[in-house]
């Protein structure tokens, strides 16, 4: 799981890269300071906006790995009580009556 972690650091500094990058490239280009201000809005909007569907799908993923990591626990311990009860008592063991 430690892995899943660490994909989800990488996206999330890709996303800030990419917003940091666009705020430098507006500042730089030229343009006024309301069409500047405008334009950096508009990219801290989509990239909170981005951010909001990265943490949304990230949240998703780790809750798909819960229930799928509780329900492989559910059935091991099926099997673990299967096993225990089915080959203390059954014919395999090789007691009983085969004698």
């Amino acid at each position: 799981m430690a892995r899943d972690d660490g994909g989800a650091t990488v996206v999330m500094a890709f996303v800030l890269g990419a917003i940091t990058g666009a705020a430098v490239a507006l500042l730089m280009a030229p343009a006024s300071g309301e069409e500047t201000r405008r334009r950096l809005a508009e990219k801290a909007r989509e990239g909170r906006e981005r951010a909001s569907d990265a943490a949304r799908q990230g949240q998703e993923f780790v809750n798909r790995q819960k229930d799928t990591l509780s329900s492989a626990i559910e059935r091991g311990r099926e099997a673990y009580e299967q096993a225990r009860g089915g080959g203390s008592t059954g014919p395999a063991t090789g007691g009983g009556d085969t004698l």
